[in-house]
């Protein structure tokens, strides 16, 4: 085998090893579950809306 051949045999192994790795991560990042954190004001409307409902009863 000559050097060339070598070569591109271990370039052809990093650009697939390369690509598995960037598809598994973009796979993994596509399942991960958001959250999104309420705004301030939005915790305070609704223990008043809930006292106003009890307040009703």
């Amino acid at each position: 085998m000559s050097t060339f051949t070598i070569v591109i045999i271990v370039m052809v192994a990093v650009v697939a090893i390369v690509l598995l790795l960037s598809l598994f991560t973009i796979s993994k990042g596509y399942a991960y579950k958001h959250e999104v954190d309420p705004l301030p004001g939005e915790d305070s409307n609704k223990e008043d809306n809930q006292e106003e409902k009890e307040e009703e009863k």
